[in-house]
């Protein structure tokens, strides 16, 4: 496996394999990304190259958020990646890939990227489109994978891959969680071993407000409230709990797949989840 840390040096690299899978990170790795990583073997196959990023973007991070203690574990990711599958590490500095002030951004519609989490985090998903189709511009996959744990995210993703006509065929891998239901997360780490048993009730709420639909219940602005208040009750900040349709997160509607997604801080950490249903 190469760890390449200029653009030049990737595509020298990457020049001889015509299908190429990509997973953009940025790093701190666990096993639900090293699953993505997996997925993107099995799917270019034995003889195209895996490209895995890391890359901790400033443009998603709001001034008040952790950009800067994310955790940066390079050599532990290169490690992980390696007995994942992966071919090429792209691990860029930040001058390397902004080396002046991006002026040039990619700004998603409103009607996706406003709502839940761009509501929440202003900004955000103009920093991850404009970051991942620069990195798209550079590594040019023929794939690539992005987890459904970041629901929203992969829903904007694939919009801005389909109208910026971009060759490139977008996969969703499946959400990974621990033994107890925990969904894998980066952040995770922040959890005391005491946070991490109570974060459980994140994916509890959602399941049991999926029950409560599936039981016949139709009003789901008492079934979102009712969620809301009861991570309150449990001393949980709570930014959004709430069903919508799958296919562009619209108002829920009766006959079609719905998602329940939902946003919460625990402590000082900020929780995503979601779980879909048919």
């Amino acid at each position: 496996m190469q760890v390449i840390h200029t653009i030049a040096e990737l595509r020298d690299a990457l020049a001889p394999h015509r299908q190429r899978g990509f997973v953009p990170t940025m790093g701190n790795l666990h096993d639900g990304h090293l699953a993505l990583v997996r997925q993107a073997r099995e799917l270019v196959g034995p003889a195209g190259a895996v490209v895995a990023s890391i890359f901790v973007n400033r443009l998603q991070f709001a001034p008040h958020e952790d950009f800067d203690t994310y955790p940066r574990t390079l050599a532990r990711d290169c490690e992980l990646l390696e007995g994942a599958g992966c071919d090429v590490v792209f691990a860029p500095s930040e001058a390397e890939l902004y080396p002046e002030p991006q002026g040039y951004k990619v700004v998603p519609p409103t009607d996706l990227a406003d709502i839940l989490e761009g509501h929440f985090r202003p900004g955000f998903f103009t920093g991850v489109c404009t970051v991942v189709h620069k990195l798209f511009n550079i590594v040019q996959p023929t794939l690539a994978v992005f987890g459904k744990k970041d629901y929203q995210q992969l829903m904007v993703l694939r919009r801005m891959t389909a109208q910026m006509a971009l060759p490139i065929a977008i996969h969703g891998g499946e959400t990974r969680r621990s033994a107890e239901g925990l969904a894998l997360s980066s952040r995770n780490g922040y959890l005391s071993d005491a946070e991490k048993m109570e974060a459980l009730r994140l994916s509890r709420t959602l399941k049991g407000l999926i029950a409560r639909w599936q039981a016949g219940e139709r009003d789901v602005a008492a079934l979102e409230a009712d969620a809301m208040q009861a991570l309150r009750d449990a001393g949980w900040v709570p930014d959004y709990v709430t069903l919508r349709r799958q296919h562009d997160l619209g108002p829920a509607a009766e006959g079609q797949p719905l998602v329940a997604l939902a946003a919460a801080r625990l402590g000082t950490t900020r929780l995503i989840d979601n779980l879909e249903l048919s």
